[in-house]
């Protein structure tokens, strides 16, 4: 199956659907609102509808109701259909909601899950032979139920040809804000963020944690207070000869610790925690060259070659798109 994204018909007007029901949790459903609506107030051609199963009020998580049109009532082609999750969804699919997915997925351009909206997306034989991710509380449950879908579970967003999965709660405005930029552009993206005093979005391949809180607390005192030293200080001098004579054990047994208890080498370790460095430093509006150097990872190649391995795009570009917009419109020099 191919990956690439088919070209919009000219024709075809920007109708985002996104679909509630009872139990739907209210930031999975009012994030894409306001990323798709704000878009639409500075230029944007979208329409967003809140449909239902049958149509009428929905309850939300938190109590909250909300009006929906039902989904028979959808008149001709959706451009983006959107299924947000439920913290329930998981154990229990509300009556009519994969019949309601499958028939909207079949008038629409492209789909979209927020959340555990993916198990929505599943039941309803979307994701077959694809890869896609959830809320990383539900990513064990999805691969167990699921054994057709290639679950990444540390992804923020997953796009495996017009289907397009993201991680828990908030990466729905991750995903609306990419799907934004690629029907509209980075600039329009850029002033959508700035309305709505939120970071540009993440880039889908980023990891939904910090290196930190996602390693497991390692058992052996000197393997732990290696990691915070790698924390603390993440350019300095964290070559394995010097880790294991900080550390009091052979090269050998600190790779064989970090592999049973961390979950990797020492070295891909460090440079985990010096790819974090650099990107908080391209957030601040630090230069390229900067981040390289401050964060440990030396140069502007090596710090290129780290950041296409694992996020898939350069530094410079990552710094264009992905940092935090000053309130002047321009990043400092």
């Amino acid at each position: 199956m191919s990956t690439r994204e088919l070209p919009l018909p000219r024709s075809l007007s920007r109708t985002i659907a996104v679909l509630a029901y009872d139990g739907v949790r209210l930031l999975d459903v009012s994030a894409p609102l306001e990323v798709f609506s704000t878009a639409a107030t500075l230029g944007a051609r979208y329409e967003v509808t809140l449909f239902s199963p049958s149509g009428g009020p929905v309850t939300t998580s938190a109590g909250t109701r909300l009006l929906t049109d039902p989904v028979d009532a959808c008149a001709g082609r959706v451009h983006t259909l959107i299924v947000p999750g439920s913290p329930g969804l998981p154990e229990r699919m509300p009556a009519g909601l994969v019949d309601a997915t499958r028939a909207l997925h079949a008038v629409s351009w492209r789909t979209a899950s927020v959340c555990t909206g993916a198990f929505a997306l599943a039941e309803a034989g979307l994701l077959r032979g694809r890869r896609a991710t959830t809320h990383w509380r539900h990513t064990a449950t999805l691969t167990r139920r699921h054994r057709d879908i290639d679950v990444d579970g540390d992804a923020i967003f997953v796009k495996d040809g017009r289907i397009y999965t993201s991680a828990g709660v908030s990466a729905g405005l991750d995903l609306s804000l990419a799907l934004v930029e690629a029907d509209e552009g980075p600039d329009l993206t850029r002033e959508v963020a700035r309305d709505l005093v939120v970071f540009l979005q993440r880039p889908g391949g980023q990891s939904q944690f910090s290196v930190a809180s996602r390693t497991p607390a390692p058992r052996h005192g000197a393997l732990a207070a290696l990691l915070r030293s790698i924390a603390t200080d993440p350019a300095a001098d964290h070559s394995l000869p010097h880790l294991a004579r900080r550390a009091g054990l052979s090269a050998r047994h600190l790779t064989r610790l970090f592999t049973e208890e961390v979950g990797c080498t020492p070295g891909g370790y460090v440079e985990s925690m010096r790819l974090e460095a650099a990107r908080a430093l391209l957030d601040a509006g630090g230069t390229v060259t900067e981040a390289a150097h401050r964060s440990g990872l030396g140069s502007d190649e090596t710090l290129r070659r780290v950041f296409l391995r694992h996020l898939g795009v350069t530094p410079s570009a990552y710094r264009a798109r992905f940092s935090t917009t000053h309130p002047s419109g321009r990043r400092p020099r």
